[in-house]
């Protein structure tokens, strides 16, 4: 069965993260809506307090400070500070403002190899917790991901899971356009992590996903999200929600399409 409470949170969050994109006209909305619900189920779902987190794909701060306002560690007044002048809250995370931070990210491609760092850390300090590091799919072109991932899997730091949000679409087209690929999954698999696909828009085969003992416990994690770029807005699926705010008609939509949805 649906995890009911869990989708409502999801639903609530979405709205608000209409709002924050609406009232600060920034961009990147589509790849803030394609993660969050991800972010949502692993903060609300996963989470405890010996894990690590990491948002590779920085441009999706807004999914993650409305996921830390949702769980009460953002006040509602210091989220409409959101890409504002002096705000704790920039378009990419970085400072002291932003309830478990630990590395500014926004240059992709970054947050892989921080990631293992840290998994690796904590196995050699004997550390509990796991490190989760949520990516886009188009940083999955740079180089240093799959050292990384390469790295992770000779050291089997069963500590680390890469979340990678595949919504097909990055700053000049699609991944097939750009670089010939459209499913990275049996690239993750031929590395020898442990691979599960699942639709990055349904809680429940996350959780499950992110809880269930993988078939070779000693080994990373990869879990490749099946996602829409700009879920549930006029422009869903296209390019123009890589770069553009929404306009007051487009939130008004956004929120309509919202509301008609069947829990």
């Amino acid at each position: 069965m649906p995890n009911r409470d869990l989708t409502e949170k999801i639903r609530l969050a979405r709205a608000r993260l209409l709002l924050l994109h609406y009232q600060s006209h920034t961009g990147h909305i589509g790849g803030n809506l394609s993660c969050l619900d991800a972010l949502m189920t692993l903060y609300h779902g996963v989470l405890c307090k010996d894990d690590r987190f990491i948002l590779s794909k920085g441009h999706a701060a807004g999914a993650l400070y409305v996921t830390l306002w949702s769980k009460g560690l953002i006040s509602e007044e210091t989220l409409t500070t959101f890409c504002a002048e002096g705000t704790s809250l920039p378009g990419h995370p970085s400072g002291v403002g932003v309830p478990g931070l630990l590395f500014p990210t926004g240059s992709l491609g970054h947050g892989p190899s921080l990631a293992t760092g840290l998994a690796l850390a904590m196995k050699h300090k004997k550390e509990a917790g796991t490190v989760y590091c949520l990516c886009s799919d188009g940083e999955w072109q740079e180089g240093s991901c799959w050292e990384s991932l390469n790295f992770s899997v000779r050291q089997r730091l069963d500590n680390l899971v890469i979340l990678i949000d595949q919504n097909g679409l990055q700053g000049f087209g699609t991944t097939k356009e750009v670089m010939g690929v459209s499913d990275l999954t049996p690239r993750f698999a031929v590395f020898g992590a442990n691979v599960t696909t699942v639709d990055g828009h349904k809680p429940d085969e996350m959780l499950h996903a992110l809880t269930d003992t993988p078939v070779q416990p000693d080994l990373p994690r990869v879990i490749v999200l099946r996602t829409i770029k700009g879920r549930g807005l006029y422009f869903e699926d296209k390019l123009e929600s890589h770069y553009l705010p929404i306009t007051k008609e487009q939130y008004e939509e956004g929120i309509r399409r919202l509301q008609a949805e069947v829990i």
